[in-house]
């Protein structure tokens, strides 16, 4: 279940960081990780009433603008792409169908929860999708991109300034506690 504004980070008994922070390595944290998305599948699906989940999924990735972003890539998880054959948008760096689909994605619905700074929900689906498509972006990104994720969820955004330093860290070679330091500074102001 996707922590609520204000939670406290918990630890993850399997990665020993916070849970979701270990994903797409930890197993249980890249669950987490997608049950942020199946979860609202699931109401959404229910919802609708209908009866062909696939063929759902075609409806939802044909008009990805008039859906939230957590519907869309959970839909997307549920076709096939016709070139690499894996799911669709997540496939190699060399999959044109993929980078397509990945591409319609940001189209897609976000509204901030109550609570958050604006632009928290953004943040959290750029986090979601880079750690769900690790081939596509550096080591060092992947890393800054899923010890974020955490704070992110519980209501937590860097300032610009904050999100630059840390990225710059990481950077020069920062260990993963160095950035978390950096990264429990965005709520100190």
């Amino acid at each position: 279940m996707r922590p609520e504004v204000g939670d406290s980070l918990r630890s993850c008994a399997d990665c020993g960081g916070f849970e979701y922070g270990g994903a797409p390595n930890c197993a249980h944290c890249a669950a987490l990780v997608d049950e942020i998305l199946e979860a609202q599948w699931r109401r959404f699906y229910a919802e609708t009433g209908w009866s062909d989940e696939a063929e759902l999924a075609q409806l939802v990735a044909l008009e990805p603008d008039k859906y939230d972003w957590r519907v869309l890539d959970a839909a997307l998880d549920r076709i096939g792409c016709t070139e690499c054959g894996g799911r669709l948008s997540r496939g190699p760096m060399d999959c044109a169908a993929c980078n397509l689909a990945h591409g319609y994605r940001y189209v897609a619905i976000e509204v901030d929860r109550p609570r958050v700074p604006p632009g928290n929900e953004h943040a959290i689906r750029v986090n979601v999708s880079v750690v769900r498509r690790p081939q596509m972006t550096s080591a060092q990104e992947l890393l800054g991109r899923r010890l974020s994720l955490p704070g992110l969820l519980v209501g937590f955004l860097p300032t610009l300034a904050h999100a630059q330093a840390a990225s710059a860290r990481l950077k020069q070679g920062a260990s993963a506690a160095e950035f978390l330091a950096e990264l429990y500074q965005w709520n100190q102001g």
